[in-house]
């Protein structure tokens, strides 16, 4: 294989700048990466070509912003120039736009290229600029990646998503990648095909691997594109565009999608083997036909099950790896299909390849009978629903051919999952579920409520406010929609005023349409907009196309809006703004009258608006720490002794860093210093126990205290693996659960291993249960799913012992393999924090329970490790990590 050697002088920015060699990234790093390599491909053909990349953020592809705008030098180079979607239609209708450039005026380059980016519901309501494209046609030179984030398990989304639909609608071939490796690989053939056919390619990429980060090999001679002889109308293919979309003017590039452009998609896949059959042999009779992440499930269950390539050569089973999935290509299906009595799709969701495949093969003599989301009785085989794992695929493929092969052997991974499956835990415990920031806005502004009223939810952090206080929030629509299912359920019920909750950025992402709903209806709705400056679901990013404050009331007033209030935590910082940039009519409170304003709003027929000003807690911190916003000298701490642990100051506040602490005397309370974000809400209980310290700023010059320990002491750490391991490790979201695994893995690749890894998150980024997987291999060309299945965890590391102890994180265990590292610390929910009947479980129990089902244990209580070593409990899962490392168990 081209492109397996390992550098010798590490460089994090080897992820770009490495042509020859192996690099270690992301999931959203490789797409930044494929912008560039592009780039270069065409230079090596002779090609000085451009690329303009833009669209929405969104989970998975929510960071991919992020990381365009941190590597804006490279992309400079490259004549990569980034320009966010203010919306996602408005972000392709600009990629739209590049591909036109040639037929408007004379281009400064070669070609130019683009990507657009969005999640599913983006890519839902795309659709129609989509379609436009398509006819449209790419440019002299260009091409299009349109990258569709699907989150199948909506872990940071309202509802499931697979995209494959929506794109096949648009008529777009459709990639789908399975790793990292195959973003870069796949890609350049994306690109390629959209040169070559004038369509846009799908590009579909799941949260498994855009959330995935591990090793892939780089090499500028690694793909080569292959341009095949087709001919369309007894000439040699050649796409056209048409800038005339309308009426008899389309009906001609209709033919050519249809007849053209879709027939040299497949002649383009077969000339460059984008899809491969991997397993064959002359006798088989079962073909199973898969693609992206879930043929490395399907490798993973195969391999778990003990059915090698030999073994599936000796029962005849065929396996097809498909990385274009639309259209299906001819040539390749009839090699494959040959000799077969069975084909089995093993693919998410609803039938997608099924039912391209059954379309491909329905008028073939002797064909076999094709089965995936039901048999050939029409009974449920593969779900259609929830995500497909390799545990699943296990099942599933054991029992169907098992049957048919006759193999009555018990065998050892479902004699697991069965264990595994009908184990009864003791007890049900507390979840860590997501969970608002310490001195989040939202806390006040969707929180604080009058009495009896509530507000519907929307797209944002804020949306928690269902979870949150018995929800004072209720019920979301699509992003941009909020307020409008108000006006037409208004006319139908006996109440007559609602609030609605809209964050800044869904707001200017098209929200502003919604109000103009209500307004035209003569809608009786309150908005509250919730206006932090930063769209923080997915990193805090300032909101496209905003308007500031003042700006904001004299818009607001001129859509019809009767009236507009804004609170926030420091009316003071407005004293500078002229009262002319203001509406005349605006009035400003203090955060504490939130209430009395909201009643006040409320009384005023017609549409309101309150603007909740308070910036995103944890961007603050960021700021703060990069010395772009100021530090608050004031601190606050409590004195325990006076505390009578009353849990008032929590309930004032819904602040994760008021910290309920169990001691000799009771439930007190503490203000936990470094997760602070130094908001000051829990002082409205006005608690005698609590002190506000000042520190000097006097340039403090004495050393910490000798605390006696000797790092000569430890031990050489031991080795106890054989160089490959699965570690698990389960976390709070935000504590660092992603960087340990990111070090850990960087530190295995760069003993030039293999490296797999996931770090599932999504909502529980907000206080709520992280989970990440890590596999660490010395066999280069293994193929395998980027989870750790069930019962095969040779590391479980604890990092918070409620994630830990979560049914589903400890399926993971098994008795006979894995060694279980916990931290015994107890980091409060924030259930518990809000109330005094909810206490932390007896962690004694839930140490036992991992104990029940790990082979050995190591105990430690990291955080107060932490805290004795470093003035500071962040440094907690690097201890636990630290401890699994010194004793053997992480293959480094």
């Amino acid at each position: 294989m081209i492109g397996q050697v390992l550098k010798n002088n590490f460089d994090l920015n080897d992820k770009y700048t490495l042509r020859d060699g192996k690099i270690v990234l992301s999931g959203i790093q490789a797409l930044v990466r494929l912008l560039l390599d592009q780039h270069r491909l065409d230079l090596i053909a002779g090609l000085n070509t451009a690329t303009l990349v833009s669209g929405y953020r969104g989970s998975p592809v929510g960071t991919l912003d992020i990381n365009l705008v941190k590597n804006k030098k490279i992309l400079d180079e490259h004549n990569v120039k980034f320009i966010p979607g203010v919306n996602e239609d408005l972000g392709a209708t600009m990629i739209y736009g590049s591909q036109m450039a040639n037929l408007v005026s004379k281009l400064r380059y070669d070609g130019v290229l683009g990507m657009w980016y969005g999640k599913a519901p983006g890519v839902d309501r795309s659709g129609d600029i989509f379609r436009h494209a398509n006819y449209l046609g790419v440019g002299n030179n260009g091409g299009v990646l349109t990258v569709a984030g699907d989150d199948p398990a909506c872990k940071s989304s309202t509802l499931p998503s697979q995209s494959e639909p929506a794109l096949f609608d648009a008529m777009m071939p459709i990639f789908y990648p399975g790793n990292i490796q195959e973003i870069l690989d796949l890609g350049l053939y994306a690109y390629g095909m959209s040169r070559f056919t004038g369509l846009w390619s799908g590009f579909k990429i799941v949260t498994d691997i855009a959330d995935g980060f591990g090793s892939a090999f780089v090499h500028p001679d690694r793909i080569s594109i292959t341009i095949p002889d087709f001919t369309y109308n007894g000439k040699p293919w050649a796409h056209t565009q048409n800038e005339k979309l309308v009426g008899e003017y389309s009906l001609p590039t209709e033919k050519e999608i249809h007849s053209g452009r879709i027939q040299a998609a497949k002649h383009f896949a077969s000339a460059n083997k984008i899809n491969n059959i991997v397993v064959s042999s002359e006798n088989d009779t079962i073909g199973i036909v898969t693609s992206g992440k879930t043929y490395y499930d399907v490798m993973e269950a195969f391999d778990s099950l003990g059915w090698t390539h030999d073994y599936l050569n000796k029962i005849g089973i065929r396996i097809l790896k498909l990385g274009l999935t639309y259209p299906l290509e001819p040539s390749i299906i009839d090699k494959f299909s040959k000799g077969l009595n069975e084909i089995m799709v093993i693919e998410e969701k609803r039938s997608f390849i099924e039912m391209l495949l059954k379309e491909e093969m329905y008028n073939k003599p002797n064909k076999p009978i094709i089965v995936g989301k039901c048999d050939e009785n029409n009974n449920e085989l593969i779900p259609g629903y929830g995500e497909l794992t390799a545990d699943t695929v296990s099942r599933i493929i054991f029992k169907r051919y098992s049957e048919k092969f006759n193999i009555d052997t018990p065998n050892t991974r479902i004699t697991i999952l069965d264990e595994i499956d009908n184990r009864v835990y003791a007890q049900s415990f507390s979840n860590r579920s997501m969970y608002y920031c310490s001195g989040c806005p939202h806390n006040t502004s969707t929180i604080k409520m009058p009495e009896g009223d509530s507000a519907f939810g929307g797209i944002g952090c804020h949306l928690m406010a269902m979870f949150v206080d018995d929800g004072k929030a209720f019920g979301t629509t699509q992003m941009g929609g909020e307020g409008a299912q108000w006006v037409g359920m208004e006319p139908f019920i006996e109440k007559e005023h609602m609030f609605q909750n809209v964050g800044d950025g869904t707001f200017f992402h098209s929200g502003s349409l919604a109000l103009r709903q209500a307004v035209a209806s003569n809608s009786h709705l309150t908005f509250k907009i919730l206006y932090n400056r930063a769209v923080a679901m997915t990193g805090a990013q300032e909101p496209d196309g905003a308007l500031d404050l003042p700006e904001l009331t004299k818009y607001l007033k001129s859509e019809g809006v009767k009236k507009v209030i804004v609170t926030t935590d420091y009316p003071s910082a407005y004293d500078s703004i002229k009262q002319s940039r203001w509406d005349k009519d605006t009035e400003i409170f203090h955060r504490d009258e939130i209430v009395s304003v909201q009643k006040k709003l409320k009384s005023i027929k017609g549409v309101t608006v309150l603007i909740h000003d308070q910036a995103c807690a944890a961007n603050l911190r960021r700021l703060r720490k990069r010395g772009k916003a100021p530090e608050p000298k004031e601190r606050i701490f409590i004195n325990e002794a006076v505390c009578e642990g009353c849990g008032d100051c929590g309930v004032k506040s819904n602040c994760l860093s008021v910290q309920p602490v169990k001691t000799e005397f009771g439930r007190k309370t503490q203000i936990d210093q470094p997760s602070c974000n130094k908001d000051y809400s829990c002082l409205e209980g006005n608690c005698p126990s609590f002190v506000k310290v000042i520190p000097s700023d006097k340039n403090d010059k004495r050393q910490l205290p000798d605390l006696g320990f000797d790092p000569s002491r430890l031990p050489s750490p031991k080795n106890l693996t054989n160089g490959s391991s699965n570690i698990f490790m389960l976390g709070i979201g935000g504590t660092g659960v992603v960087t340990v695994n990111q070090i850990v893995s960087t530190a295995a690749f760069l003993e030039n291993k293999k490296v797999v890894s996931l770090d599932q998150t999504g909502l529980s980024q907000k206080g709520g249960s992280v989970v990440s997987h890590l596999k660490i291999l010395t066999d280069l060309d293994k193929e395998c799913s980027s989870r750790v299945s069930s019962g095969e965890s040779d590391v479980y590391l604890v990092f918070d012992l409620l994630t830990g102890t979560n049914p589903v994180n400890l399926s993971r265990l098994h008795k006979k393999r894995s060694i279980s590292v916990i931290s015994t610390s107890e980091i409060p929910t924030g259930d518990m924090v809000r109330s005094t009947k909810k206490e932390y479980p007896d962690s004694t129990h839930l140490i036992d329970l991992i104990k029940e089902f790990s082979k050995e244990n190591i105990l430690l209580n990291a955080t107060e490790l932490s805290e004795h070593f470093f003035a500071s409990n962040m440094q907690a899962n690097f201890i636990v990590i630290g401890a699994a490392y010194q004793s053997g168990y992480v293959s480094l």
